[in-house]
């Protein structure tokens, strides 16, 4: 029987590493699959799964790799991986040492383009209430673009051509490569920071989404966002819509457009002006002529023409009107006499003085109570007796009651 080598676990392990690093086919391989349990460690390492109906494969993405991706992977996206193959020599389980992931479907600047919108969107980074309105006449405006694009000279040249009263300040920048979302932000910074003009243009020629890619970075969003100056972002063609474009206060369609936009034409100002002087001219014409007829109407009034006369004519109405007042006055009174008199005529009919010159007397007793019966009086009482013409006093001699039915 032949002798079998005996290997440690170790080795074992070991021996089967070799045997898939030295496989060149387990070296640079593809791998397409849906990702799982995805999850990114503090050290900055990406670990997840790959995984089809039937079977699943561990996979890592080392901290250097994972820095170059361009999207957010998530678990449940399809993905196709690549990488390489190797064994964990102290699990000894193989899987994926991946360098790189691309989604299914779309390209990786698509998908991170839409996962970058999707979250500044619910920031509400898109929303019109933070949109800042434009000067109307800016003083001076801030390029932040390449200075050796066409770009700039055809924004330079249409903004001189429009208004020359602005002056126009570039702050030069890399509008393409790793560098690029970086120094734009940072020139963004810069131009609030100083107060450097009081309207910021910041875009590029058009490219491939590639070249385009810098404002689609999320420094340069939250940098034109955060802007006190207002900010018109210019990138590309018509075709073509940024992260950017998005979230500044206005989008020019091009960098061309955007000089349109950020500056009045001085040619449309001064026929706008020539329009409202003629109409101003004409509007003071009319009124002009409006005022000339109001005078030649009161040119012709007697009181103008023969200030004495007026006089005359106001002394007339107001001794008429005196007349007038004074015939309302005694009538007036008249009414309040006639009214006295039969008031005090009502009165003295019904005053008990009044019944007493008809041969009636009043009497009362010493104490001065009138008495209105023979019962307040007896034989002997002393009575005074109040007559029309004066009084008498008298002793009573007998009284005698009549009763009343």
């Amino acid at each position: 029987m032949d002798e079998t080598k005996v290997f440690s676990v170790s080795e074992l392990n070991g021996l089967i590493k070799e045997l898939f690093d030295e496989s060149r086919l387990f070296q640079n391989i593809s791998v397409r699959g849906e990702l799982s349990n995805y999850k990114v460690y503090p050290s900055g390492h990406h670990y997840f799964t790959l995984k089809d109906s039937e079977s699943s494969l561990r996979c890592v993405m080392f901290k250097n790799n994972a820095l170059r991706l361009r999207f957010r992977p998530e678990s449940g996206m399809s993905v196709t991986a690549f990488g390489r193959i190797s064994v964990f020599p102290r699990d000894g389980a193989y899987q994926l040492y991946c360098t790189g992931l691309m989604p299914e479907g779309a390209g990786d600047l698509q998908v991170a383009f839409e996962q970058l919108k999707k979250k500044l969107s619910a920031e509400g980074l898109f929303d019109e209430e933070h949109k800042k309105p434009l000067p109307a006449y800016p003083k001076k405006i801030a390029i932040v673009t390449s200075s050796a694009g066409a770009a700039i000279h055809d924004m330079i040249r249409i903004l001189s051509h429009r208004w020359p009263m602005t002056k126009v300040l570039l702050l030069p920048v890399r509008v393409q490569g790793e560098e690029a979302p970086a120094e734009i932000a940072g020139a963004i910074r810069y131009a609030n920071r100083h107060r450097l003009a009081d309207l910021l243009i910041t875009g590029r020629g058009g490219g491939s989404i590639e070249d385009l890619w810098a404002f689609n970075d999320e420094r340069v969003a939250r940098a034109i966002f955060e802007s006190e100056i207002p900010v018109i972002s210019a990138v590309g063609h018509e075709p073509d819509v940024t992260i950017s474009d998005y979230v500044a206060d206005r989008r020019a369609s091009t960098p061309s457009n955007a000089a349109e936009i950020a500056v009045p034409d001085s040619a449309e100002e001064r026929e706008g002006l020539s329009s409202l002087a003629i109409r101003a001219s004409q509007t003071m014409d009319k009124r002009l002529r409006q005022l000339r007829t109001e005078l030649d109407n009161l040119s012709t009034r007697r009181v103008l023409r023969d200030a004495g006369a007026y006089l005359d004519d106001r002394r007339v109405e107001l001794d008429h009107l005196r007349d007038k007042l004074l015939s309302a006055m005694e009538s007036e009174l008249g009414r309040k006499k006639q009214r006295e008199v039969r008031l005090a005529a009502a009165l003295d009919a019904m005053s008990p003085l009044r019944v007493l010159t008809r041969g009636y007397a009043l009497a009362s007793d010493e104490q001065g109570r009138i008495v209105s019966s023979v019962r307040m009086i007896r034989s002997g009482s002393k009575l005074r007796l109040k007559l029309s013409d004066g009084s008498a006093s008298c002793v009573v001699e007998s009284t005698r009651e009549v009763k009343t039915i």
